[in-house]
């Protein structure tokens, strides 16, 4: 009966725990929400540019044209996720701070 009563308990509490941490206000949803929007968009950007760097591959362009076509992309990628970051860590910050 002790054990059980432990286990609840503690379940409880862990319950309790992740309740808190998980409630972000509506605001923060709605920048993370805009966040996520940015990277995918620049996936969605490097994708495309992904496919004209394999279409000029097919196409017989040169090794060295192909291969600054595919950084360009993953710079495209690189440059959303750092943005999408840097918004995502902007929304964490706000929320945290007392209103």
């Amino acid at each position: 009966m002790k054990s059980f009563t432990k286990a609840a308990m503690l379940s409880a509490t862990l319950a309790m725990g992740l309740a808190v941490t998980a409630c972000d206000t509506k605001k923060e949803n709605a920048q993370e929400a805009a966040a996520n929007a940015v990277r995918e968009s620049g996936e969605a950007t490097a994708a495309g540019m992904d496919a004209r760097a394999a279409a000029a591959d097919a196409s017989g362009a040169s090794e060295a044209k192909v291969d600054a076509m595919k950084g360009k992309a993953e710079g495209a990628r690189d440059a959303a996720d750092s943005k999408a970051d840097a918004m995502e860590d902007k929304a964490d910050k706000k929320d945290a701070a007392p209103e």
